[in-house]
């Protein structure tokens, strides 16, 4: 297994933390939202990652703006699921040599 699908299974379990409405809100609040720029360095660690595998990016590309966006209440939800499910489902898919398009 490749770092970057490593990358994308830790972080898509840490947005699914994160998505828990009570815990995740906590946990951001009480940590002065450093979670949500430490999630932001992880994002961009498993984009460059899997730009250089040549594996799709759009779970880290969510992840990037949810990290920008997750500070407002309701939508740091519904992004962080969304994070969550692409990084996860991008991380089970079989890596295939010459698979074209990153994107």
């Amino acid at each position: 297994m490749s770092a970057s699908r490593v990358m994308k299974w830790i972080t898509g379990g840490l947005e699914a933390l994160l998505a828990i409405p009570v815990l995740g809100a906590s946990i951001v609040i009480s940590l002065a939202w450093v979670p949500l720029g430490i999630m932001l360095i992880l994002h961009i660690i498993t984009l460059v990652l899997s730009k250089k595998n040549d594996e799709l990016i759009y779970g880290s590309v969510v992840g990037i703006v949810t990290s920008l966006v997750a500070w407002i209440p309701f939508v740091g939800f519904v992004m962080h699921v969304l994070s969550a499910v692409f990084l996860m489902v991008t991380a089970a898919k079989p890596y295939k040599a010459n698979q074209g398009a990153a994107m």
